[in-house]
């Protein structure tokens, strides 16, 4: 038994502001929808070589103190992403900085309140 891919699913009562959040803020496109008459339920997202879902679930709360789990993406440059994410509404946790692992990171979450890691080589690194 092998693993073949795995893609995270968010939940969130308003499914289509959270589709439109991460088609600004990341380039996101729509490649999959399910739902029932004019209202969609799932979407499916590709950023890059990757997928996200988002699932709409009437009884979402956002996430509490203590985040259970948080996405983390790699990006071509952290800091106009940041730019690009908070300018679509999302919301800084930390500005981008360099971390003494070699990486370039940001804290910031999505209208839902999802954590959400974006990180990228850091430049000194890249340039070593």
């Amino acid at each position: 038994m092998a693993v073949q891919s795995l893609f995270p699913i968010l939940l969130t009562r308003d499914l289509a502001e959270l589709v439109r959040f991460y088609e600004n803020a990341l380039d996101a496109a729509v490649v999959y929808r399910f739902g029932e008459g004019d209202q969609d339920d799932y979407v499916s997202l590709q950023l890059g070589g990757t997928t996200l879902g988002i699932g709409r679930d009437p009884d979402a709360l956002p996430p509490s103190v203590g985040d259970r789990a948080a996405l983390w993406f790699y990006v071509d440059d952290v800091d106009a992403t940041f730019t690009a994410w908070l300018a679509a509404g999302g919301h800084a946790e930390q500005p981008p900085a360099d971390m003494p692992w070699g990486e370039r990171v940001a804290q910031v979450r999505d209208p839902g309140g999802n954590l959400v890691n974006l990180g990228a080589e850091a430049p000194a690194a890249a340039d070593s």
